[in-house]
């Protein structure tokens, strides 16, 4: 992997991603990092997954994500098309979270209006730390306690709708302030229209994946264009690894 900005180097290090995206200091508040891959054409996913995009490059940078958040933050959808699970470790990536005063493996938080989930999936069954289900008053009681029973943190924020602001809220009082939201589009959508995104990790992948797929945002408009500084440019194998963070 090279890096062209902010330095030029080849050889790029474990030591040096975790530079470059390691969260702001002293944190009191929610700092959202967004991470996707896209088609050189925009398109965010190939054959329905955002897998068939991916490359070890962006890869590495995505482990190096989690590493460094408090929480992973994903969506209901994301969650049943990619076949989620609790979050994995190796002993070296557990030492990075140790001597950063992390926990040794951050919890998943996912956002579900509706509660609408398999207490059966992985994502409960195949986990060392309980996911967190973000959702509101209005989703079944029932779907609420089944979830609750599968061992989740249930967390309501909202009436009908999911109030975004009020449930990073909600995780930055936990002590949950590096948060790493992993997508899909329409919550990447609803963190750009409620201007909740600190910074943007995008890998573009050197294919064309032609009509059909959706854009990495999607859902309602926001209100004006959010200006991003371009904070560092990383490529390997024709991968171009972006990260914009929101202008002061």
């Amino acid at each position: 992997m090279r890096m062209f900005w902010p330095l030029q180097r080849d050889d790029v290090t474990d030591a040096d991603l975790e530079r470059l995206y390691d969260y702001p200091s002293g944190l009191d508040r929610p700092w959202v990092q967004v991470n996707f891959v896209s088609s050189a054409d925009g398109a965010v996913t190939a054959d329905g997954v955002s897998e068939g995009l991916s490359h070890p490059a962006d890869k590495r940078v995505f482990l190096m994500g989690r590493d460094l958040a408090d929480v992973i933050l994903v969506g209901g959808g994301t969650v049943r098309e990619e076949g989620y699970r609790g979050a994995r470790s190796t002993a070296e990536r557990q030492e990075r979270r140790r001597r950063l005063g992390l926990s040794p493996i951050p919890p998943i938080a996912v956002v579900s209006g509706s509660a609408r989930l398999d207490p059966a999936s992985p994502l409960f069954t195949d986990t060392t730390v309980p996911p967190i289900v973000i959702t509101t008053e209005s989703a079944p009681e029932e779907r609420r306690a089944a979830l609750a029973e599968a061992g989740a943190d249930i967390l309501v924020a909202g009436e009908k709708m999911i109030d975004l602001t009020a449930a990073l809220g909600e995780l930055s009082r936990r002590g949950l302030h590096r948060i790493d939201c992993e997508g899909g589009p329409h919550l990447f959508g609803e963190l750009i229209a409620e201007n909740l995104v600190d910074q943007l990790c995008l890998t573009v992948a050197p294919v064309l994946a032609g009509a059909g797929a959706g854009r990495i945002a999607m859902g309602r408009t926001a209100g004006g264009i959010q200006r991003l500084d371009l904070a560092s440019v990383l490529y390997e194998d024709g991968f171009t690894l972006l990260r914009y963070r929101k202008r002061d």
